[in-house]
């Protein structure tokens, strides 16, 4: 099949989530495939909807086969119970019943090394998310959303109908982070809707707080800090105990206070944060969206303390951009590094150091690593120049402009 589309095995593995030897086995007929392996075979071989014409149709006979042997065994086994007269018909059909329920239990079209693949997947994206543009990391979760989608209609035990609603949660959630960055609200919306809805399904009580955590972020994009503060607190009451979204839900709802102007809030909301990151360790893969570092804590504090109008955020914002250069010809956090720019500038704003603050803010938009969702807080830069009339702000937000130019015409 692979040979005559002239598509690799290892081509048909990489769309299908399989390895190459069981792809090899599904084509001597050695290894059953599901629906799921013929949507990504019609996909990578641009069929058009052949093999999955060809496959549903053999699976419809081979269900109506296999409903006429069950009916089959079943008379037979009534047959047998009314003869010996061992126990009442109903107790023998109730037996029967068990077992073919265990049975159909224990089937499944979908296998643990496909839900383990896609949860690696999830995980890839998660890491590749700093350093991803939005529109390019959406692409990515689409494709994996959308084979999410079609193993649902898969034969699969309960266990890996479980992982499956998780790993659909997570990419869901995912999906909706990006969509705030890229200012897409309505899709935000929706794919926030079908994340919290799985993790009701399947009782998970962490990606329901990244929800809320989530949405409280997008309100604070859009100005609405009370909404913010609400949703920030919803996220802290279902975050398990020290986990990473009941740290980022603090740090939220300190945000929220230090847009509000409300300093002793502000602060007391700092001073939880850093008593939850204090005792944690760096995590193995600290660039995961999803895993706190107590790096970005650093970060945080610059942020928050800028927002509340605070000196001292100069000293942190200085730190996290150090502490981030060697790595920064990896690609590794350009788009913290972007951020904390701006956290810079605008605690440069503080102390009325304006041109310090315009070459800051201009660090940042060149980056090109300013995402929609973070255009309002390089604004409030520009805005605070421009008030002073200074001869730098006319080429800051000449800058500014062609950034939301260029991010506009690739989707953005």
């Amino acid at each position: 099949m692979a040979r005559e589309r002239a598509v690799t095995q290892g081509q048909l593995a990489a769309a299908t989530y399989l390895d190459r030897t069981t792809v090899s086995h599904i084509e001597k007929g050695r290894a059953r495939a599901g629906e799921a392996f013929w949507v990504g075979a019609d996909r990578v071989t641009e069929a058009g909807g052949q093999l999955l014409t060809a496959y549903r149709r053999l699976e419809a006979a081979k269900h109506e086969q296999q409903a006429a042997a069950r009916s089959s065994d079943l008379a037979a086994i009534r047959a047998k119970a009314d003869d010996f007269r061992v126990m009442p018909t109903a107790t023998a059909d109730d037996e029967v019943a068990a077992v073919e329920l265990a049975r159909r239990v224990a089937a499944s079209d979908v296998g643990a090394e496909t839900l383990t693949r896609l949860e690696q997947a999830f995980d890839d994206l998660a890491m590749a998310y700093p350093v991803t543009p939005p529109t390019g990391l959406l692409a990515r979760l689409r494709h994996h959303l959308a084979y999410v989608g079609a193993l649902m209609d898969s034969r699969m035990t309960l266990n890996e109908r479980k992982r499956l609603i998780v790993v659909g949660g997570w990419l869901s959630l995912l999906a909706a982070t990006v969509h705030v960055d890229l200012k897409q609200l309505a899709a935000a919306t929706a794919r926030l809707r079908t994340a919290a809805n799985l993790a009701k399904q399947v009782d998970h009580a962490e990606i329901r707080a990244w929800c809320f955590e989530t949405d409280a972020w997008r309100m604070l994009t859009e100005g609405d800090y009370r909404r913010a503060l609400q949703l920030s607190h919803a996220a802290q009451e279902l975050a398990p105990a020290g986990s990473s979204v009941a740290i980022q839900a603090t740090a939220q709802e300190g945000r929220a206070w230090a847009r509000l102007h409300r300093p002793r809030e502000t602060y007391d909301a700092i001073d939880r944060v850093d008593k939850l990151v204090s005792p944690l360790r760096r995590p193995d893969r600290p660039e995961h969206h999803y895993r706190y570092d107590p790096d970005k804590s650093v970060a945080y504090v610059a942020t928050t303390l800028a927002w509340v109008g605070d000196p001292a955020a100069e000293s942190y914002a200085r730190e996290i951009i150090t502490r981030l250069e060697p790595t920064e010809s990896n690609g590794k956090w350009p788009r913290r590094m972007a951020a904390a720019n701006l956290d810079l500038a605008l605690a440069l704003l503080v102390t009325n150091r304006l041109d310090e603050a315009c070459h800051a803010a201009n660090q940042a938009i060149s980056s090109g690593r300013v995402v929609p969702s973070n255009h309002w807080r390089a604004a409030e830069v520009i805005h605070a120049v421009e008030a002073k009339q200074l001869p730098e702000a006319a080429e800051l937000r000449d800058a500014f402009e062609q950034m939301r130019r260029q991010q506009l015409s690739v989707g953005g």
